[in-house]
């Protein structure tokens, strides 16, 4: 084998072994927000990654750099787990189908969001992640339900707007958090927001 070679297979294992390292931190830092500890040290987090906290700070230059890369992580998580829906189903079907997804998904976001609203004003990673989130929510009504919003005519944008609202994090953690629902009588609630919302339209 060449000296170029040998250089070259050298860089890719230092490479490999750094991914490794990066997505172990990043998975033991969501792995805590999952445990409920909401606002997890770098201490912490390097402890649970199984490496030393120079390797954390050689990783993750700041916090904000760790919270982005949780956030990338995340939307891969999401991504992986999401199913489209058949726009062409008869409406009931579809709601049906996207509040048991949409449900999943926001189970999934759940420990991250929580602890997102602790830091969130002081992290531009963190807005910047919810930001994210919020339109690919809407796209994704959006494109659902299209037909039913283009029904609505000059009230299609507050529609999407109450969707939004209904569909997102800040009404799951209300169904969860505050009104202390399971996951099932939170799904219900918001099958039936989701359908008076678009109910209307069927007329």
């Amino acid at each position: 084998m060449s000296e170029a070679a040998v250089g070259q297979r050298r860089v890719d294992g230092r490479t490999l072994r750094a991914e490794r390292t990066r997505r172990a931190i990043v998975d033991a830092h969501l792995t805590l927000l999952e445990e409920g500890d909401l606002k997890p040290t770098a201490e912490r987090i390097a402890e649970r990654a199984g490496v030393s906290l120079r390797a954390l700070w050689t990783n993750f230059k700041d916090m904000e750099r760790l919270f982005a890369a949780a956030g990338a992580r995340l939307m891969e998580r999401q991504t992986a787990e999401h199913r489209p829906i058949p726009p062409d189903l008869p409406l009931p079907r579809r709601i049906e189908a996207y509040c048991e997804q949409r449900a999943r998904l926001l189970e999934l976001i759940a420990p991250a969001a929580r602890a997102a609203r602790l830091r969130e004003p002081f992290s531009a990673a963190l807005r910047h992640n919810r930001t994210w989130y919020v339109t690919n929510a809407r796209e994704e009504l959006e494109k659902l339900f299209a037909e039913e919003l283009d029904r609505t005519g000059a009230a299609r944008e507050e529609t999407l707007h109450a969707l939004t609202v209904a569909t997102t994090f800040a009404s799951w953690s209300m169904l969860r958090d505050e009104l202390h629902l399971d996951v099932p009588a939170a799904t219900g609630v918001l099958r039936r927001g989701v359908t008076a919302l678009l109910s209307a339209t069927e007329a």
